[in-house]
């Protein structure tokens, strides 16, 4: 496999899928240019290079052509921030596109409109009715699927290389994510900087791990993680579960919660994890207290009680005091550390507290020569809201394709280039 470093992209068009899926005000001003700036060093590479860019993207979850949703509302920022007038077209797989790659010279950028606004892109019929029938569910999955493989062949005719650099999408199998590689032959497909970044983050950690290897695992729900937990009990020493989810187990265990966010129907897998973690020694952590409070609300009354003592009408919003102590200690004493999902409500000051011990913790572990990446949505916005970013070892910027990755699945998107 190729990678980026080592190909020459002078006189060559390249296609490169980006996570452009930024966060937009009212007024269409982007709040928050992450994903952006991250997907800066392969672009400018490629340009640097003497190759034009062919850029696509998505934007939101479009259910066909939506101006909310325009790419042309970030064209101007991706200009300034690429040093280039990047050019666009107003529909990604039109005559006009094709012209405008097709025209394109050495050290030129052409922005496509989001691949979204086409059904074909994500491989899914839409407008289907309500009581569509079984047969017209069927005809309407291979007329889509028809209809793919064309718009795949029409993404694919602007280009001479094709470069993924979207972590984000990569477990999707979408047209422009892993369909798209196969009209490449092994020599003009490849990784950019910021999607191999991914993949050795999450390599490090899954099969290159410095003992002890500790994963922080927060959120509201059993449900959404557990995948990710059964598998990581095969592979950590240390299992932090912090968050809503904390409830689940404590209420497993017979404690009693209060109000406090509780799965009743992932009790018995609370047990079985529970159960999993004692067979293969790992050392499960929930925090012996919790800070509750009598509303969900930043001003609420709050008091700091065991967690298995939480009363009536009170719910547990944070770990408490003694719970902060014993996190960090255990990620202090870690050379591996995942962190995936807040421990507490941190979007309120006051219920931030076990986090924000969570995050120093970390970053103090690092700073002794541990190797801790933070994913996930939430954690991310944790690490960036106590500043933190720069002081850990990586910040993914994938949500779902972390998770699955880690999970062990195998993702489209990375399958495409290396082969699995």
């Amino acid at each position: 496999m190729i990678t980026i470093d080592k190909f020459n992209f002078a006189g060559k068009k390249a296609f490169v899928r980006v996570d452009f899926n930024v966060p937009l005000d009212a007024n269409f001003n982007i709040t928050d240019d992450t994903r952006i700036r991250a997907a800066l060093p392969t672009l400018k590479k490629i340009l640097a290079d003497g190759g034009s860019l062919i850029i696509g993207s998505h934007l939101g979850r479009p259910k066909g052509v939506e101006d909310k949703y325009s790419l042309k509302h970030i064209l101007g920022h991706v200009s300034k921030l690429l040093g280039v007038d990047v050019q666009f077209a107003s529909d990604c797989a039109s005559d006009e596109a094709a012209m405008k790659a097709a025209a394109l010279q050495p050290g030129e950028a052409l922005l496509l409109e989001n691949l979204r606004f086409y059904a074909e892109e994500e491989g899914k019929p839409r407008g289907l009715a309500d009581n569509a029938t079984d047969e017209e569910k069927a005809a309407a999955k291979k007329d889509i699927k028809a209809k793919q493989i064309e718009f795949t062949k029409q993404l694919a005719s602007y280009a001479d290389v094709y470069v993924n650099d979207a972590f984000g999408t990569a477990h999707r199998a979408h047209a422009s994510t892993a369909l798209i590689a196969d009209y490449f032959d092994a020599e003009h497909k490849m990784f950019g900087y910021l999607m191999q970044k991914e993949i050795d983050a999450v390599d490090k950690i899954m099969q290159d791990t410095a003992r002890p290897f500790t994963a922080i695992i927060g959120g509201s729900k059993v449900s959404s993680k557990i995948i990710i937990i059964k598998n990581l009990l095969t592979k950590v020493d240390n299992l932090i579960i912090g968050g809503g989810m904390a409830f689940t187990f404590e209420k497993a265990n017979g404690g009693k919660i209060g109000s406090s966010l509780c799965e009743d129907d992932m009790l018995n897998e609370a047990k079985e994890i529970m159960a999993i973690a004692k067979e293969k020694n790992v050392k499960l952590v929930i925090a012996s207290d919790a800070r509750i409070a009598d509303s969900f609300s930043n001003d609420a009354n709050v008091q700091i009680v065991k967690a298995n003592e939480i009363p009536d009408g009170w719910s547990g919003l944070d770990i408490g005091t003694e719970g902060e102590k014993e996190f960090a200690e255990v990620i202090k004493a870690s050379k591996t550390i995942l962190w995936n999902g807040p421990v507490g409500v941190f979007e309120f000051d006051n219920f931030a507290h076990g986090s924000k011990a969570v995050a120093d913790a970390i970053v103090d572990a690092t700073k002794h020569g541990a190797f801790s990446l933070i994913g996930g949505g939430d954690s991310v916005a944790c690490i960036n809201k106590f500043g933190y970013a720069n002081d850990v070892s990586y910040v993914s910027t994938g949500g779902g394709a972390l998770l699955e990755f880690i999970e062990g699945k195998v993702l489209p998107g990375i399958k495409a280039i290396r082969g699995y």
